[in-house]
């Protein structure tokens, strides 16, 4: 795969603003933890590679383990998922396929019994910046390094 074009290089001013709107969404205080299943379940929707190799390493380096990566698209038949997560990969897929679920009253019901209104929007914001991301990176063909097998758990 080619890369169109270097969104870095031809945007900067676009893309610091994304960084600091990244900055804004970590002082929102979300767990890691959580905020990186979620930035991944996006991905996995959206099909960005580039984006899927970021936080999937992120996650590894942050103590994630690889079995959750790895079910991640299967969050509701594993029971590895706490209640928090499940609400928020359930919001995650809601609004990143919203023009086929409209944000049901269901999955915000779900969300808004495991966060309080300030961690919701923050989560909101969050996956929307994430789908922004991905949407930017498939639509650049931002091709992900290849590393070795052994430095990705590294």
């Amino acid at each position: 795969m080619t890369p169109r074009f270097l969104p870095f290089k031809v945007a900067p001013n676009l893309t610091k603003s994304l960084l600091a709107l990244e900055a804004a969404i970590t002082e929102g205080g979300l767990e890691h933890s959580l905020a990186e299943l979620v930035k991944l379940r996006a991905s996995q929707i959206n099909g960005c590679a580039a984006c899927l190799h970021i936080h999937a390493k992120d996650a590894r380096q942050h103590g994630e383990t690889e079995m959750r990566i790895f079910l991640l698209d299967a969050w509701r038949e594993s029971p590895l998922y706490t209640d928090r997560e499940r609400a928020a990969l359930a919001w995650t897929e809601s609004l990143t396929n919203i023009a086929a679920t409209h944000a049901p009253d269901a999955d915000y019901e779900l969300v808004k019994s495991q966060f309080n209104e300030s961690e919701l929007v923050t989560l909101t914001v969050m996956i929307g910046a994430i789908n922004t991301w991905n949407r930017l990176q498939i639509a650049a063909r931002t091709v992900h390094p290849i590393e070795p097998a052994a430095s990705f758990a590294a």
